[in-house]
C-alpha cells in the first residue's frame, strides 16, 4: 500500500489497497489513516460521497479488496486539535486486564465503563490505549466490540491476517459467545431460545433504541439459569446472532431484564439491586470459543470483584 505523507489531510489523495489491507472496512481503514479526524466526520466524508473507491460511493461496511483504490479528499483539522491520551491509571488497567496473547492476537477482560474505542464524546478507548501500550503493533484492530457498560472477553488482532481469519469465522457463526448476566425475579424452567427479532430506533433526542419488532431483523439468544436467588437469577446466555443490545432487549421482553439495565430495565428492581451493592450493568462476555491455529481456542474473562460481592450478597 502507498505510503501516506505527512500532508495526508490537506490534500486528495490516492491510496491502492494491497493484500494485507484487504477485507478492512472502508471506515475503519480510514479511521486509520485519518489520525485526529473525529470520527462523526470520517463518516460524514462516506455519507456525501467525498470519500471514493473505484470512483464509484460505498457506505461504511464495505470491506476494501486488494487493488481497490480510494480516494481521500482534504481534510481540515483545527489548529490547536489537542491529542488526548489515555491517563497512566488507565493504561496500567488495560493492562493487567490482558488474558491472552500470543503473536497475533490479544484477549482482554474489558473493565466496565471503559469504551472500546473513543467518538462521540468519548476521547479514548480500549484500543487507544492498546495502541499507546504496544507502539511496536502497527496493525492493532478491534476484532468485535462490546457496549461501554458491558465487561468481559474482548479480542483485539495485532496482524491484518488475524483480522481477516476471526471476521471471517465470526460471519460463518464459528465464534461462540457466552455471557452472564443477572436478570430480576425467579426463571421458571430450564434452558430456552428467545427468538425475537430486532429493530434500531433513534429517538428524537439523538437516543439509540432497539425493540423488538417482526420487521426487525433476525436474532436469537439461549438463556440458561446458573444460580436462583429470591429476587433475581443469575443466567448464561449464549448468543446465536450480534444484535445491538440483544440481551438487554431480549431479557427484558421474556420479562426478565438485567439488573442495573437504565435503558430496558426496571427501575424498582435496578434500586433494589443497589441496596445489594450493584452500581453498573451486570452483564459479562464470561466466554468465547473459536478457530485458531489449527484447534479452537477456548477464553474465559472471571467476574470482577464487585459482581461476585452482589452474588455473595444475594446469598
Amino acid at each position: 500500500m502507498t505510503d501516506f505523507p505527512k500532508n495526508a489531510h490537506q490534500d486528495v489523495q490516492r491510496v491502492e489497497i494491497d493484500a494485507e489491507r484487504a477485507e478492512q472496512r472502508i471506515d475503519n481503514f480510514l479511521l486509520s489513516i485519518l489520525k485526529g479526524v473525529p470520527r462523526s466526520m470520517v463518516y460524514r466524508l462516506l455519507r456525501t460521497g467525498q470519500v471514493r473507491v473505484n470512483k464509484g460511493r460505498v457506505k461504511p461496511p464495505y470491506r476494501l479488496q486488494a487493488g481497490d483504490v480510494i480516494r481521500i479528499p482534504p481534510v481540515r483539522l483545527m489548529e490547536k486539535q489537542a491529542v488526548v491520551e489515555p491517563g497512566r491509571g488507565v493504561l496500567e488497567r488495560i493492562e493487567r486486564s490482558v488474558i491472552f496473547e500470543d503473536d497475533a492476537l490479544i484477549v482482554l477482560n474489558k473493565p466496565s465503563g471503559v469504551a472500546v474505542h473513543g467518538g462521540s464524546g468519548i476521547r479514548y478507548g480500549v484500543i487507544e490505549a492498546m495502541r499507546k501500550l504496544k507502539p511496536e503493533c502497527r496493525n492493532l484492530e478491534l476484532v468485535h466490540r462490546l457496549d461501554r457498560e458491558t465487561s468481559g472477553c474482548l479480542l483485539i488482532a495485532k496482524k491484518r491476517s488475524a483480522l481477516r481469519r476471526l471476521h471471517e469465522a465470526l460471519r460463518l457463526g464459528e465464534v461462540k459467545k457466552f455471557y452472564l448476566a443477572l436478570c430480576m425475579g425467579k426463571w421458571r424452567g430450564e434452558g430456552r431460545v428467545i427468538d425475537a427479532p430486532l429493530r434500531k430506533n433513534t429517538l428524537s433526542s439523538g437516543e439509540r433504541l432497539v425493540r423488538v419488532s417482526a420487521d426487525g431483523k433476525e436474532a436469537a439468544s439461549r438463556f440458561t439459569p446458573q444460580q436462583r436467588f429470591n429476587v433475581a437469577t443469575l443466567m448464561e446466555v449464549e448468543l446465536f446472532s450480534g444484535r445491538t443490545h440483544q440481551i438487554r432487549v431480549h431479557a427484558s421482553h421474556s420479562g426478565h431484564p438485567l439488573a442495573g439495565d437504565d435503558k430496558y430495565g426496571d427501575k424498582a428492581f435496578n434500586r433494589l439491586m443497589r441496596n445489594y451493592g450493584l452500581n453498573r450493568l451486570f452483564l459479562h462476555a464470561h466466554r468465547l470459543e473459536f478457530p485458531w491455529d489449527d484447534g479452537r481456542l477456548k477464553v474465559a474473562a472471571p467476574l470482577d470483584e464487585s459482581l461476585e460481592m452482589v452474588l455473595k450478597n444475594l446469598h
